[in-house]
């Protein structure tokens, strides 16, 4: 890791106790934190600083068909996105097309395109 993120972890698993919870992370490179995301949890990541680069390791190969794509300022999930970055400075938010035009989690949940719940 280098700079420092912001890492968003949202439990898109229909059906489960925590549906449309989050809870974030900074990973940077001065702790050097890690996040286990198991399946069916869903994840953004938010630049704190330019330059700043990450490295994911999957157990398995990109399958976009796997993607489970949700609006991140979708205001259901009400996600406490910080206004500042590492230095202080203005965070100026850029999405890609992909993330602009996702669903709302409720959108994504009525069309069935999200993992369901499995209790163990």
């Amino acid at each position: 890791v280098t700079g420092a993120f912001l890492d968003v972890i949202v439990d898109v698993r229909v059906g489960s106790p925590t549906f449309g919870q989050w809870d974030s992370v900074v990973i940077d490179d001065v702790d050097r934190r890690a996040v286990y995301l198991p399946a069916g949890l869903g994840h953004a990541i938010l630049s704190l600083e330019d330059a700043s680069t990450v490295m994911y390791l999957c157990s398995l190969e990109y399958t976009p068909e796997l993607d489970h794509d949700v609006h991140p300022f979708d205001p259901e999930l009400a996600i406490d996105w910080p206004a500042l970055g590492r230095d202080g400075s203005p965070l100026n938010f850029q999405l890609s097309g992909k993330d602009s035009a996702a669903p709302t989690l409720t959108q994504a949940a009525e069309a069935g395109v999200l993992p369901v719940y499995v209790s163990s």
